[in-house]
């Protein structure tokens, strides 16, 4: 426990060093400095109105004394002084519609630099996550579940980019105003003004007590509707399967219990909201009483005017929504900084090492060297597994579940590093070589292989920059799969469909294998990706591979015997171990795993024939 919490602290620093807000915000700068500036003219110009009043109201249609700065006051005598100001407030109305069309303009520009910062401010948050998440490894993807994920890409950028856009540029014009609002009523009547202040730390105060206990729910939340996010996608991703096997019912359950802990946990949160803005409702009404009481208490007394009344009213007004504005600040930068941490976690995430840059044979000898890896550091799934695989041959490799087929690849691949040993091709280590140049070297085709919502032709060709449609249809007919291409209606301009679930398992895995015989890689790995196709279309895959690249190294796992019969050496695995190594005949005359098996799928024949 005190290991896992000492892990978490450091993470956490280690997060607040990397990647910051401000470096998030590179791009978008110029439009929020616009933006805060524009701000700042729009709340000075605000300012003016209440002032414009009140002196109208004491020195224009009153007798008041003007206590106006001197270039103000020469102003007025160089129009025709007070007199002709009085005879003439169209020109009093006037200058106020001039402010008030100045700061609509200054507010257009506000708004537009606003939005245009913060699409811009998004859009990097966006791709900064996409090519951080690209460049994961796997053991990050299989630690984090994918609607987690999503869910930090979306909800968790839109909290960001709403609190930077309203309330952190807000943030200028508030305490601008504040201090404008405070200086012009201190000036009018310091004691009404103190007053008027003194909600001011109280807001505050109770504005930080409830800012913990915001943060604390809406971590909670937000983690439930990562969970509740991950539901959803699983079900989406699966509906076949679910709806195969009759589990509506039960999924859905599975949702809605989900479904009630995040909406629990939302009510909550909006109760304590509740809680939030009816307290300060409740002191900014008291307040408002206060101001308006004693105001009016000083003005029957003779010791403030109407018009500096009125005018006080109006900052007071002003004075109130920053303030309860500056507390909603605090209160949304609880959300916010969830919302930035969990956006850390994936930017700040150690990227795959891009590896050595020593070159290579590619088509040089594969050697395993006493290499053990485990998941967990627990139970090894790959334990001391020795042996080499001569550059241009076949190599085929069979074991149960669980047996360590799939990570010995995996392995090679550098999808993960092994704790023990080396891998090695033309005789250089795995690690000592380009990352993006061994995973165009290895063609990968899985038993369930991902396609894309494309046409056939592009989730063939997905890897080429440009797709020649010679190569696409000799790739095709090497996997067996240009005849069922051409009775589909569109040919090889057919959309497959999300995962391409219009096709059948063994036309998808058929389709994965062209896409990796267009690439032409030296090394070509196929992991039970024969399982969904007939005895006579493996054959014919196996002969066309034999046929067409007769240089590449082949390494073949499967269950099927007929599939791994003619391999140059055979691997039998159990345990994360090699029990036994040879060819077809030699597993044969051996007995064991291997002799039972072909027995088995031979109907007792035990065979090399």
């Amino acid at each position: 426990m005190k290991n896992d919490k000492k892990e978490r602290i450091n993470r956490s620093r280690k997060q607040r060093r990397g990647v910051t807000l401000l470096t998030l915000l590179r791009g978008s700068r110029r439009f929020f400095v616009l933006c805060i500036l524009s701000s700042v003219l729009v709340t000075a110009l605000e300012m003016l109105i209440p002032r414009i009043v009140s002196v109208t109201v004491d020195s224009i249609i009153g007798k008041e004394e003007l206590h106006l700065p001197v270039f103000v006051r020469t102003w007025i005598e160089q129009i025709g002084g007070v007199e002709r100001l009085r005879e003439n407030l169209w020109i009093i109305a006037l200058l106020v519609a001039v402010v008030g069309i100045v700061t609509a303009l200054l507010k257009y520009l506000n708004t537009y630099t606003n939005i245009r910062g913060a699409e811009a401010f998004v859009k990097t948050m966006r791709d900064r996550l996409f090519v951080s998440i690209e460049h994961l490894p796997a053991s990050w993807h299989a630690q984090n579940k994918t609607g987690d994920i999503i869910q930090r890409c979306t909800s968790d950028v839109e909290t960001v980019k709403q609190f930077v856009s309203n309330q952190l540029i807000s943030i200028f014009r508030i305490v601008i105003l504040m201090a404008l609002s405070l200086t012009m009523m201190f000036l009018m009547h310091a004691k009404l003004a103190l007053i008027a202040a003194c909600s001011v730390p109280i807001v505050l105060t109770y504005s930080l007590l409830f800012r913990a206990r915001i943060a604390k729910l809406f971590t909670a939340c937000d983690e439930s509707e990562g969970v509740l996010s991950a539901v959803a996608q699983e079900n989406l991703t699966g509906v076949r399967v679910v709806r195969a096997f009759g589990r509506e019912a039960y999924e859905r359950d599975k949702f809605e219990e989900k479904n009630n802990i995040y909406t629990r946990l939302w009510m909550r949160l909006n109760w304590l909201f509740t809680w939030f803005w009816s307290v300060g409702d409740l002191l900014s009404g008291i307040q408002n009483l206060l101001v308006l009481v004693f105001g009016t208490v000083l003005c029957v007394r003779g010791q403030l005017t109407v018009g500096n009344l009125i005018a006080f009213i109006s900052y007071n007004a002003m004075l109130i929504w920053p303030v309860r504005s500056l507390g909603r600040v605090i209160s949304d930068m609880s959300k916010a900084g969830v919302s930035i941490d969990r956006i850390r976690y994936i930017l700040n995430a150690e990227p795959e090492d891009a590896g050595g840059a020593e070159k290579t044979d590619w088509h040089g000898d594969i050697v395993f060297d006493h290499v053990s890896f485990s998941y967990d550091e627990k139970k090894k799934v790959v334990d001391d597994v020795s042996f080499t695989v001569p550059g241009g041959t076949v190599l085929g490799i069979m074991g149960g579940t669980g047996s360590g087929k799939s990570t010995l690849i995996a392995l090679l691949d550098r999808l993960y590093d092994p704790q023990e040993g080396t891998i090695s091709i033309g005789g250089v280590p795995v690690t000592k070589l380009n990352r993006e140049e061994l995973h165009r070297a290895v063609g990968y085709v899985l038993q369930e292989p991902y396609l894309f919502s494309k046409t056939i032709a592009e989730n063939i060709a997905i890897t080429e920059e440009s797709v020649d449609m010679q190569a696409v249809r000799d790739a095709a007919t090497s996997a067996c799969l240009d005849r069922a291409i051409e009775e589909c209606k569109d040919g090889y301009d057919t959309v497959v469909g999300e995962r391409g679930v219009t096709l059948s398992g063994g036309q998808k895995q058929r389709c994965a294998i062209a896409r990796m015989l267009l690439c032409g890689c030296p090394i070509m790995v196929l992991d039970d990706s024969l399982s969904a196709v007939d005895t006579e279309t493996d054959i014919r895959i196996r002969e066309a591979l034999r046929q067409r690249f007769t240089g590449s190294t082949v390494i073949l796992i499967s269950h099927r015997i007929t599939s791994l019969m003619y391999a140059d050496n055979i691997l039998v695995m159990e345990d994360g171990k090699i029990v036994q190594s040879g060819t077809h005949e030699q597993l044969i005359a051996q007995g064991g795993i291997y002799a039972r098996i072909a027995a088995m799928q031979k109907g007792g024949e035990v065979s090399g024939q």
